[in-house]
């Protein structure tokens, strides 16, 4: 009989050439046969669970509320920030790239009276108490705070400076628990909230070339799970959300890099848009405790976490697809 572990073997091939539904695939692999074992069906049955919500209520999201968001200047925190004010809510707004903020809200008209333009290094833990402490005084209370601000640089971590391991430590992870203990604070007194980080497929599986990277979005995962218990009995929500490779800014930096080959290795980079529709559509409205984007490529990082020397195989053959996608992208830049 074929084991377990050979069935997950033959169901990354598949998965790695096609690159479609691996869900799917996973639940026709398992749900057919009688003879399955019950340690397999229990197995199945868990992560086809991963992709359904575990939301406790619905959120109505026609009333306006208070928005405390990071890293607007640009990328997800940008985008959302523009959905969130069209669609009639409160938004302070902040990143610590104050003049590429500012632009972006005179250059998109943001209505004043319900648009606050902030500078914020998530860094400091005392920036921001004060941050939330400002944003209370005027809003009367955050409903929702979304820690979106990230660094990224692909390297050999052997070879990577102290100042990028600082970066990528103190912005990713660091910045996501001070604000999220600023917010905290503040969401219980209220008695009510939600909170949503942004870790990344690479806080679900450990990436070569991203091994500093993957520690401190690993880190936002773990903590924010766990923040989710301590903070459930008082009425708030804390949800993780972990995107593939995103099209932004900071991911565009990454084409040129063999190092970053693998974060090129989808078929097509999520679009902010595809983020921010997830986040408004099912995160704020539902209030998982954690949502992967695309479903199919985090039930994949799953199980590579379950069976980490499958890495090993699959790492060179996923960073050979990427590099073919970076040299796509080079000679579009080119012709266009």
């Amino acid at each position: 009989m074929i084991s377990l572990r050979q069935r997950f073997v033959l169901l990354y091939a598949k998965l790695f050439k096609a690159d479609q539904q691996f869900h799917c695939l996973l639940h026709r692999k398992y749900s057919a046969g009688k003879e399955a074992r019950t340690t397999d069906a229990t197995f199945c049955g868990m992560l086809i669970a991963l992709k359904t919500s575990d939301s406790i209520c619905e959120v109505d999201m026609d009333s306006a509320q208070n928005f405390f968001l990071t890293g607007c200047a640009s990328g997800i925190g940008q985008h959302l920030a523009d959905r969130l004010l069209a669609n009639g809510h409160k938004v302070w707004a902040t990143d610590v790239n104050l003049p590429a903020l500012t632009r972006h809200a005179e250059l998109q008209h943001w209505p004043e009276e319900r648009v606050r333009v902030r500078q914020l290094d998530v860094r400091n833990a005392e920036a921001w108490d004060a941050a939330v402490n400002e944003a209370v005084s005027e809003l009367g209370s955050i409903d929702v705070l979304m820690n979106i601000a990230g660094y990224l640089w692909a390297d050999k971590f052997y070879e990577m400076p102290a100042e990028e391991v600082d970066l990528n430590i103190d912005v990713n992870a660091k910045g996501v628990i001070f604000g999220t203990q600023a917010a905290a604070r503040q969401m219980i007194k209220q008695g009510h909230g939600h909170i949503i980080n942004i870790s990344s497929m690479a806080g679900l599986v450990p990436i070569q070339s991203l091994a500093i990277y993957s520690a401190s979005k690993y880190a936002v995962r773990g903590f924010s799970l766990a923040a989710a218990q301590e903070l459930r009995p008082h009425g708030i929500f804390v949800t993780v959300v972990c995107p593939d490779a995103v099209e932004t800014p900071m991911t565009a930096r990454q084409r040129e890099r063999a190092e970053a080959a693998i974060l090129f290795s989808s078929p097509k980079l999520l679009t902010v848009e595809a983020v921010g529709d997830a986040i408004i559509r099912r995160v704020l409205t539902h209030r998982p405790l954690e949502l992967y984007l695309p479903i199919h490529r985090g039930l994949l990082a799953r199980l590579t976490d379950l069976f980490p020397s499958l890495a090993f195989p699959l790492g060179p053959l996923f960073a050979k697809r990427g590099r073919s996608h970076q040299l796509h992208m080079r000679k579009d830049a080119k012709a266009s």
